[in-house]
């Protein structure tokens, strides 16, 4: 008589099983990861990679668009469901997302409007800190490590600095549009909302969200949720196969986000709509599409205590990922 042998479902899994404090610390980030992807041009791709729960986190999504999960979720097998999602891991981050967004939105949009220079000060130093500390999760650059890391980082820079378009309004593109924006949001560097802005589809969003207009509202969520399964996918693959070169495209594209976070800068171009009028958040601003980066001015005393507390704040930053990376430890990418 032969033994039936029952074939288990493989499941994502930490190193080690976590404790109620890990867990919190998971919240925090998920909060951090929030409160970056509510300001236009910071990803919370960013803050995950910096925090190291990055590549977790690609993978936790990735499990979603496996077969071992559907056939869970058919047999209604739940408890093998969420155990093949890592559902402690991302109910944690998750939870720290929603809170920054519920908590922090209004604040952060409101020193964004008032306080421009102070808020992306701190963000330059969060930044330029994280490419100093990921970087060193590479432990032998070569030729072509230090090659991919320049076109990360060129690409980048001149995506940051693209002229938003004029597009179609067709179902297939809101669809595409939300599967580009989503990918965007995970990927370090880019922002998802910055990505809405240069298809030209930020206002069409907008006025769907304020309008409720359902249907245009479901083709851009269902395109984020087929972009972030399926991309996931793609950087949970290039982790195993490419780690190091993977690591230094991330890099690069944060060096190249630099570009985006420097916090001296001077309007040139706002969103409008289609009657030429501006388009206006929700503190009565125009909305900026196009900056040009420029030197601090130290023309007087006002303009010195500006960029004198503006330097501090980089400095913050700075030493608040130094911190972390030193004293805490990233977990391993």
């Amino acid at each position: 008589m032969h033994e039936v042998k029952t074939a288990v479902a493989p499941t994502l899994q930490p190193k080690n099983k976590r404790s109620l404090r890990q867990y919190i610390g998971l919240t925090l980030r998920g909060v951090a990861m929030g409160a970056s992807d509510i300001v236009p041009g910071v990803s919370g791709g960013t803050m995950a990679l910096i925090l190291g729960i990055y590549e977790e986190l690609i993978d936790s999504i990735r499990m979603i668009g496996q077969p071992q999960f559907f056939r869970a979720v058919l047999k209604f097998r739940i408890k093998d469901a969420l155990a093949i999602l890592n559902w402690e891991f991302m109910l944690a981050v998750t939870l720290g997302i929603s809170l920054a967004i519920l908590t922090l939105s209004h604040l952060l949009e409101r020193l964004l409007v008032n306080q421009p220079v102070y808020l992306w000060s701190f963000f330059f130093g969060l930044v330029l800190a994280s490419v100093l500390a990921v970087s060193r999760r590479i432990k032998r650059w070569t030729p072509s490590l230090i090659g991919i890391l320049v076109v990360g980082s060129a690409a980048s820079f001149v995506i940051v600095g693209l002229v938003p378009a004029r597009t179609p309004e067709t179902w297939w593109f809101l669809f595409l549009s939300g599967a580009l924006a989503i990918c965007a949001m995970i990927l370090p560097g880019i922002s998802g909302a910055f990505i809405l802005v240069l298809l030209g589809k930020y206002e069409y969003v907008l006025n769907a969200v304020n309008d409720r207009d359902i249907f245009t509202l479901a083709l851009v969520a269902a395109g984020a949720v087929v972009g972030l399964v399926t991309f996931a996918q793609i950087l949970s693959w290039l982790f195993k196969k490419y780690h190091d070169g993977t690591v230094a495209l991330l890099i690069g594209l944060m060096m190249g986000s630099l570009r985006k976070v420097w916090p001296w800068k001077e309007d040139e171009a706002w969103l409008t709509h289609a009657d030429g009028s501006f388009v206006l958040d929700s503190f009565g601003e125009r909305i900026v599409t196009q900056q040009t980066d420029v030197l601090p001015s130290l023309a007087n005393n006002t303009d010195i205590t500006e960029f004198v507390i503006a330097v501090g704040l980089s400095l913050v930053g700075f030493g608040i990922i130094i911190a972390l990376d030193r004293l805490a430890g990233l977990r391993k990418l």
